[in-house]
């Protein structure tokens, strides 16, 4: 790629292309899990969403012959209010960059910056697993973030409340145990006895995902548990595996890290199963990842330095408004 004589505006068009290319090619693994449900926001409507659960009874009443049936009640629950808030991160391509054919250094930044807006939001998505047993966090800016879902508590507590019950639940494993066929029948058994709506009936959720951070002692010990199989010729010939076509795992990466993004050992072994369709994670999208040009500003060029600077800009926000459909462990054996 020769760049000694080629000019802003030309410049900007083959910046797009490389931007793009990187930006496509990272794998948001976070956002594309099931885990979250994400909404496109329109411009101009506002800086803030509301988000609240609305439960009816479970059950129809009985209705005598000739008489007047019964109306479901209605339930309101709980309510979290998205902001939203706008990440950013410039480079300048220099004039020896562009004038003496540097094009490895050129394409290197292009491909960086292409990057960082998609891996922040999949650090930002992940980050709501790593901190679930804390109501917030302060983030790689120093930003408080706050973790907590409607009922002000963490994602994952043991003692949940209801709007419209005294029950409450458990969606943390009791003990923390490391992934295992045992430990993964104890998180089934909370879907069976710690899944409520807010009337305090038991709900019954499709729970589909199984997810972990990426330790491979862990990554590795969920794939027997879900891809084993028995040789129908041996001796236990007939033996099934239940967890076969029940769930579809996803690895998070970026779970086991802390504020800034470095390893975390402490969040290695985290684990647990979710609902897809009944998820109360919201990511709401008010500007997707793009790049801001030179010809996007008064002047291409700064004066001093002789920089064409360019800048990946994005907006978004996240809330968890329930936990009912969120099973976790964090695998270090807690108590």
């Amino acid at each position: 790629m020769e760049l000694n004589t080629i000019t802003q505006p030309d410049f900007t068009k083959l910046a797009d292309i490389i931007w793009g290319k990187a930006k496509d090619s990272v794998l948001q693994i976070a956002r594309n899990s099931g885990l979250y449900k994400s909404i496109s926001i329109s411009e101009n409507t506002g800086s803030t969403r509301e988000f609240s659960e609305i439960d009816l009874e479970e059950y129809a009443a009985d209705k005598g012959e000739s008489a007047q049936s019964e109306r479901a009640s209605v339930q309101q629950g709980y309510t979290k209010t998205m902001t939203t808030h706008r990440i950013a991160r410039d480079i300048g391509i220099s004039y020896e960059m562009r004038t003496q054919n540097k094009a490895p250094e050129v394409v290197g930044r292009l491909t960086s910056l292409g990057e960082m807006g998609p891996k922040r939001l999949d650090l930002d998505l992940s980050h709501r697993i790593t901190f679930m047993t804390a109501t917030s966090y302060s983030n790689l800016s120093g930003r408080t973030v706050d973790t907590s879902v409607g009922d002000d508590f963490q994602l994952a507590y043991s003692a949940h409340t209801l709007k419209g019950s005294s029950t409450t639940f458990r969606n943390l494993l009791a003990g923390n145990p490391q992934a295992s066929k045992g430990a993964l029948e104890n998180m089934e058994k909370l879907v069976v006895e710690e899944t409520y709506n807010q009337f305090g009936e038991k709900m019954t959720m499709v729970f589909d995902i199984l997810w972990s951070a990426d330790d491979r002692n862990t990554v590795n010990m969920i794939s027997q548990m879900l891809k084993s199989k028995s040789d129908m010729t041996q001796g236990n010939s007939g033996v099934t595996n239940p967890q076969e076509s029940a769930y579809r795992h996803v690895v998070l990466p970026r779970i086991a890290t802390d504020a800034f993004g470095a390893p975390d050992t402490s969040k290695a072994k985290y684990w647990g199963i979710a609902s897809s369709k009944h998820s109360s994670a919201y990511l709401g999208v008010w500007e997707e990842a793009r790049l801001k040009s030179p010809d996007n500003l008064n002047a291409g060029e700064d004066f001093s330095t002789d920089d064409w600077n360019y800048g990946v800009r994005m907006g978004y926000g996240i809330v968890i408004v329930s936990a009912p459909w969120f099973k976790a462990s964090k695998g270090n054996g807690d108590a």
